[in-house]
């Protein structure tokens, strides 16, 4: 099963999305946004970015 973005508003009525996986883990959560159109801009910058991000270890 594939993953899914949810789009829903927050109980201060932002706009965010999560990244679901296929099980239903939440495996990512955008910013709050303040309109609808924003977040879903958030979710085409995840989808077009993600894919060839690279992986970067940070020393605690």
């Amino acid at each position: 099963m594939a993953g899914k973005f949810e789009l829903y508003q927050d109980k201060s009525e932002h706009w965010r999305f999560r990244l679901k996986a296929g099980n239903g883990e939440i495996i990512a959560v955008g910013e709050a946004y303040n309109s609808k159109a924003s977040a879903q801009n958030g979710i085409d910058s995840v989808k077009r970015n993600a894919a060839e991000a690279e992986v970067v270890v940070v020393d605690s």
